[in-house]
């Protein structure tokens, strides 16, 4: 069987596996890794290949260069793709899809930010499951001075991060904030210095890419059904999940190896 391939259909995405883990890099440097519409839709596509990619344990979204992660959605095609309604709700529509593909995404995802998160940047860190910063980030969700509106699923998940207060300030001052405020509020969850960012990536998908994954997959399962409201929630789904880790090989492995003294090997199955 041959290995699933990662093409990105643009330039301005670029994409690699390291081990276990999958790399989705912004690359447009010139633009400090804005958006552009094709850098939008290429990450759906790679995630749906990544899904069903066993080697694959996380995927970690970055920026190209040391100047930015994501600094907002490429103005200059504001114009042609937001000026009439049909271009406003086809732009909505296409963003929504890969923040939803990113935060719908079974296996964890991990925003790793330097420099300018800033609007869309924003979005895409907040639907990863983990973020971490180097001490030169910067975060700002900026529509308000831009007079655009804002989905219920970027605000949602904005509040179920940092909470409603928090979430409110920044959205209606839309101040910029460092990455020491940032891990203060709960928008990041460890910071490095610039020098140090690497290292703590590397920390990351070693100690995520050598756990176990069907544990680690119903964990982030079971979270998604704890944020719905007590009616929605699906108690036997979860259920299974958890009954699944128990019936797996994966669990004898942990046990054998936690009676034998040495790291475990987990397979996902």
């Amino acid at each position: 069987m041959s290995e699933p391939i990662y093409e990105s259909g643009t330039e301005r995405v670029l994409s690699w596996l390291d081990g276990s883990a999958l790399h989705v890099q912004f690359n447009n440097p010139a633009r400090h890794n804005a958006l552009s519409v094709d850098m939008w839709e290429a990450v759906p596509r790679l995630l749906n290949v990544a899904q069903g990619d066993d080697r694959v344990r996380l995927v970690v979204f970055s920026g190209a260069g040391d100047k930015a992660f994501v600094s907002g959605a490429d103005i200059s095609q504001f114009e042609d793709m937001r000026a009439a309604r049909e271009a406003v709700a086809r732009y909505e529509a296409m963003a929504e899809e890969a923040l939803m593909a990113i935060h719908d995404f079974p296996k964890p995802t991990l925003a790793s930010i330097r420099g300018y998160c800033i609007g869309g940047g924003v979005n895409v860190a907040i639907s990863c499951d983990i973020r971490i910063a180097a001490d030169d980030a910067v975060f700002s969700v900026p529509a308000a001075r831009l007079g655009l509106g804002y989905r219920y699923s970027a605000l949602k998940n904005l509040v179920d991060l940092v909470g409603p207060g928090v979430a409110k300030d920044l959205f209606f001052t839309a101040r910029r904030i460092d990455a020491a405020e940032a891990k203060a509020v709960g928008l990041v969850t460890r910071t490095a210095p610039v020098e140090a960012l690497a290292a703590l990536l590397a920390e990351y998908t070693g100690t995520i890419g050598q756990n176990a994954p069907l544990t680690i997959a119903a964990g982030k399962a079971i979270t998604r059904e704890i944020l719905k409201p007590s009616t929605d929630i699906d108690l036997p789904l979860c259920t299974s999940l958890i009954q699944g880790c128990f019936q797996s090989a994966d669990y004898t492995e942990g046990r054998t190896a936690f009676m034998e003294k040495r790291k475990p090997v987990f397979t996902g199955r």
